[in-house]
């Protein structure tokens, strides 16, 4: 499934990015946890939830996530991320594990570069627990 998304410069914006990023995954995700605010929401969903919003909380992967996501499933390649990003390589693959770790992206290595794809499954988790 392809976005729409296109990468931001403005820091000011960053924090609605998420709810953009979050609002075009198509609604036929299916959720792993139960919405915040049910009594199914219990401690190992929580964990699960909290460890892919803490990975959004940080401006340069939610910028990141976002320019990822703005290629659809053409996916981008970590060469193409440090230019825009404004960071250093060695930097740019920091954030990019954590995205992975955190399952918000995919990755898989083509010649000598990583190529990075948002999963939307698990953005669609994260945002079914915020409704």
């Amino acid at each position: 499934m392809a976005t729409t998304l296109t990468p931001t410069t403005s820091g000011a914006r960053a924090g609605t990015r998420a709810g953009a990023i979050i609002a075009t995954i198509d609604d036929t995700a299916t959720a792993c946890c139960a919405p915040v605010g049910s009594v199914d929401f219990d401690e190992p969903a929580a964990v699960h939830l909290a460890k892919g919003f803490a990975a959004l909380a940080d401006p340069v992967r939610l910028r990141l996530l976002s320019m990822i996501a703005a290629t659809g499933d053409s996916g981008a390649c970590v060469c193409d991320l440090v230019e825009p990003s404004g960071r250093s390589q060695p930097t740019v693959s920091h954030h990019l594990k954590i995205l992975r770790e955190a399952g918000l992206v995919t990755s898989d290595k083509r010649g000598t570069w990583a190529w990075y794809r948002v999963d939307p499954a698990r953005l669609g988790e994260l945002r079914t627990a915020l409704t």
